[in-house]
C-alpha cells in the first residue's frame, strides 16, 4: 500500500536541486506525480506531491530532511489520500494591469466572500512594452461552489478592475 507527501523545498538557486531531490526520493521508490517548482529572487522553491511504499516513508522522510545540510530546506507533510479531482466547477480567472499594492488582497478578498477555493495561481511582473511601467499579471485557477455563476462573479471582479485599471477575464476551465 501506498502513503501520499507534500514535499516542499527552498533553496538558493543552483544546479543540481532537482536531481538532488529525485535521487532520494527514487532511492526510496517513490514516485514523483504532480510539481511546481520555480525560480524566485535568486531561491528556488518548490513543492511535490509523491507516492511510496508505507514502509518506505520514514526513511524518505529522514533522507530529505538530511538535504537541510546542503542548504536546501526541506519541510514533508503527510497526505490524506493521493491526488483527488475537483469537487466543484473549475473557472480561469486572469488578472492584468498596472503594477500596485493591493491588486492581490482586493481579488482574493472577493473570492473569500464567495468562499471560493484557489486551486492554483501564478503571479507575474513584466514591463510594458510602449510605456515602461510595470504591468501586474495573475493566473487564477479558481473552485467555484454551487450557487455561484460565474456572470454574477465576473461582474463583481470587473468592479475592482475598474477601480483599480485591470482587465479581468474569467472562462470556464478546459479539461485537460
Amino acid at each position: 500500500m501506498n502513503t501520499a507527501y507534500i514535499v516542499s523545498f527552498i533553496g538558493d538557486d543552483k544546479p543540481g536541486l532537482v536531481e538532488a531531490l529525485s535521487k532520494a526520493i527514487a532511492e526510496h521508490e517513490g514516485n514523483w506525480l504532480h510539481s511546481r517548482l520555480s525560480q524566485l529572487a535568486g531561491k528556488f522553491a518548490g513543492l511535490i506531491e509523491i507516492s511510496l511504499p508505507i514502509d518506505k516513508a520514514n526513511a524518505l522522510e529522514s533522507a530529505l530532511k538530511a538535504l537541510d545540510a546542503s542548504g536546501l530546506s526541506v519541510r514533508v507533510t503527510a497526505c490524506e489520500d493521493l491526488h483527488t479531482p475537483n469537487e466543484f466547477p473549475v473557472l480561469h480567472l486572469t488578472v492584468i494591469g498596472p503594477d500596485r499594492p493591493g491588486i492581490v488582497r482586493e481579488i482574493t478578498t472577493e473570492l473569500s466572500r464567495h468562499n471560493i477555493n484557489i486551486v492554483s495561481m501564478d503571479t507575474e511582473l513584466s514591463i510594458a512594452p510602449m510605456s515602461s511601467e510595470h504591468l501586474f499579471e495573475a493566473v487564477i485557477e479558481i473552485e467555484t461552489p454551487a450557487g455561484i455563476s460565474a456572470s454574477q462573479l465576473y461582474d463583481e471582479l470587473d468592479e475592482i478592475g475598474e477601480r483599480m485599471t485591470l482587465d479581468i477575464a474569467l472562462t470556464e476551465k478546459v479539461a485537460d
